[in-house]
């Protein structure tokens, strides 16, 4: 049925949007220290839980009853707590590897992922099992006439024009700043841009902080979308996240953002009319990602690297 294609494509751009904000963390890190951060999809469950907190143990009763003063400051302190644990990340777990070999900050970000995970188990009371995350959006559908009539949900919308909106800022932040020509000089060749007057290390740190800043958004929003968190969030969507980054090109911001959204439909549609169902929804995801890799192995929009002689 109509109805059904379009509810499916919309729940697909809900998840891509989402999962595209995740992947601009991974793509950014990567195309200015070409390292794979696998403890970014922690960052986006810790901003979950940063949040979580600060409706639970900061906010009066009385701006928690009111959406449009707590969604702002859920965001405001779930993207915090995750800049804070991303920013002392860098600066202890992988700037000292910063000129070792490629595997050792490689095998580091797999032990900060799973020492992140573990700390927020141990030490957030109850993160033992899922917890119920707060209504902080407006609830309900808005029914489009099409069809039997086409739902789509506010916190989907919202989830929608908040990351569209930060991706586009963060092009244009890169393409026009003078921290953003910075950040590109680094990408390009980090010792030129160092005899050029530029500080790889501030260049580096900020790289963190805005990847640390979208992730922690993303989970504020992924939290008031479905209503609940765990600790497992972040190996799941950072998984479908690395996956989208790699898609459209890793090192590429707008590759991220279409290579999440190529994501989200593929397992939205691919869940409800490919075999296997929902049961195969991860299969399919790869199976993109093979093909895609093999024809372009650089992504939709990733740049064929030249190697001189």
């Amino acid at each position: 049925m109509l109805s059904t294609l379009l509810s499916q494509i919309v729940n697909g751009l809900v998840l891509g949007s989402l999962i595209g904000l995740i992947a601009l963390g991974y793509t950014m890190v990567y195309g200015i220290i070409q390292l794979i951060n696998f403890a970014h999809g922690e960052i986006f469950m810790i901003g979950s839980y940063g949040g979580l907190a600060m409706f639970t143990f900061l906010l009066p009763t009385f701006v928690q009853q009111q959406w449009y003063f707590a969604l702002p400051l859920l965001l405001i302190g779930g993207a915090a707590v995750s800049v804070a644990v991303a920013v002392a990340m860098e600066r202890f777990a992988y700037r000292p590897l910063r000129n070792a070999p490629r595997l050792a900050p490689l095998i580091t970000a797999l032990g900060v992922s799973v020492a992140l995970q573990e700390a927020v188990r141990v030490f957030y009371p109850g993160a033992t099992s899922a917890l119920p995350f707060p209504r902080i959006f407006i609830q309900g559908s808005y029914i489009v006439p099409i069809g039997d009539g086409v739902p789509i949900r506010y916190t989907g919308v919202l989830i929608i024009v908040v990351s569209l909106v930060l991706a586009v800022g963060l092009q244009q932040f890169i393409e026009r700043s003078r921290m953003g020509r910075a950040m590109r000089a680094t990408a390009q060749d980090r010792d030129i841009a160092r005899l050029m007057g530029i500080n790889p290390d501030r260049v580096i740190v900020l790289t963190f902080v805005l990847g640390g800043a979208l992730a922690g958004v993303a989970g504020v929003l992924y939290g008031a979308d479905l209503g609940f968190i765990n600790i497992d969030i972040g190996f799941q969507t950072g998984i479908f996240a690395f996956t989208a980054a790699v898609l459209g090109g890793i090192g590429n911001i707008r590759g991220a953002v279409v290579g999440g959204l190529v994501i989200g439909l593929v397992k939205s549609l691919g869940g409800q009319y490919l075999p296997g169902g929902t049961a195969y929804d991860y299969v399919w995801i790869f199976v993109v990602l093979i093909v895609v890799l093999v024809f372009r192995p650089q992504g939709f929009f990733g740049e064929t690297e030249r190697v001189r002689a």
